[in-house]
């Protein structure tokens, strides 16, 4: 085994692990691997919204022209496009992009067909709204953890490299924390309060300046492979377990110092859809998304169902699972909103607390 924290990256911890130095894990896990010349990386949400049906066939035009302008050049390494039907009853398609280069990501928001777009005031206006949450972890800020050596998901993908050995720090409660190389001297607590800024009062341009060491998480699942038992008790038993946590989490997770939540669905560049979901939520503070995984019962629920079908099927799995986690500095946040409605992402939890 390998520790999940790079070479260059390891120094004497001050903060303990939660577990100690002899522990084996009870199965293989891998983490993603950092190519050298990458300082930090990039994921950014670009999203479009809207309610009515009559807006469908213009949003569609809108998101198709977002995929385009990020094919273009100092476009991302990788992107994902996903959906969901929110608490408010919009549909939203979201490009999940990650740029492996600060530099490229700025030469792209700021090139002029893609710049004129934003900035436009028709984004404004009619029942499409728009959105964009750009998270960029310097290395010592972000982990990942992959379930196999052979299909990559999100940054992962982007990155295309993975620990030759599997690593030590995972299957416990905390193994999260111990894989941020940050947490080795840093207990990473929470400080300041997310802000609004607007241009003026009545502005449906909306900007929201995060907090200090708030943490995301993409923690995803794809079941393309699985068949006979495995595919029923993903669908039967697992899934809808899943499902019911995601809802409380976007539904009242501010309770619990979850900022927002999304369940999203992987579609194909026509919009269909494939066996691939995920989680992605923002939280107060890597605590608050460790107390809730490590006590809640709706994560209880969700992992001991879990455990109860992969004992069943004796650990052989073709389910292939994987997450991301970051816990950001203030300067590594960057939300807008544009004629979006109150509870997209961190607009409900932002007007809770300003």
């Amino acid at each position: 085994m390998e520790s999940s924290i790079p070479a260059n990256l390891r120094c004497p911890r001050t903060q303990p692990r939660r577990v100690d130095e002899s522990y084996t894990p009870p199965y293989p896990a891998w983490v993603a691997r950092v190519p050298g010349q990458v300082r930090r990386v990039v994921m950014a949400y670009f999203g479009v919204q809207w309610r009515e049906s009559n807006y469908t066939a213009v949003a569609n035009i809108e998101f198709s022209r977002l995929i385009s302008y990020l094919g273009s050049t100092d476009g991302p390494a990788h992107i994902d496009t996903v959906c969901e039907t929110d608490s408010a009853g919009f549909e939203n398609r979201i490009a999940v992009a990650y740029w492996l280069d600060t530099d490229r990501l700025h030469r792209w928001l700021n090139s002029p067909d893609i710049s004129a777009w934003w900035l436009s005031r028709d984004r404004e206006n009619g029942g499409i709204g728009y959105f964009r949450e750009i998270l960029s972890p310097r290395l010592e800020r972000f982990e990942t953890l992959l379930s196999n050596t052979t299909h990559f998901e999100g940054v992962a993908a982007a990155l295309g490299q993975r620990s030759t050995e599997d690593i030590s720090e995972h299957a416990y409660w905390g193994s999260m924390r111990d894989r941020v190389p940050l947490s080795q001297t840093d207990a990473l607590q929470p400080s300041g309060t997310l802000t609004i800024e607007r241009d003026s009062p009545s502005s449906r341009r909306v900007r929201i300046l995060g907090s200090e060491n708030v943490a995301i998480i993409r923690s995803g699942q794809e079941w393309t492979d699985t068949s006979g038992r495995e595919r029923a008790l993903y669908v039967e038993e697992i899934e809808p377990t899943l499902r019911k946590g995601m809802e409380f989490l976007r539904d009242a997770g501010t309770q619990i110092g979850c900022y927002s939540n999304r369940f999203l669905r992987h579609i194909d560049s026509n919009g269909h859809l494939l066996e691939k979901t995920f989680g992605f939520s923002l939280w107060r503070s890597l605590a608050d998304m460790e107390q809730w995984a490590e006590s809640h019962p709706t994560h209880i629920a969700i992992f001991g169902t879990f455990m109860r079908v992969v004992q069943a099927l004796e650990f052989n799995l073709k389910l292939r699972l994987y997450h991301e986690v970051a816990v950001l500095a203030r300067d590594e946040q960057a939300y807008e909103y544009v004629n979006c409605h109150s509870g997209t992402g961190m607009l409900n939890s932002a007007a809770a607390v300003t």
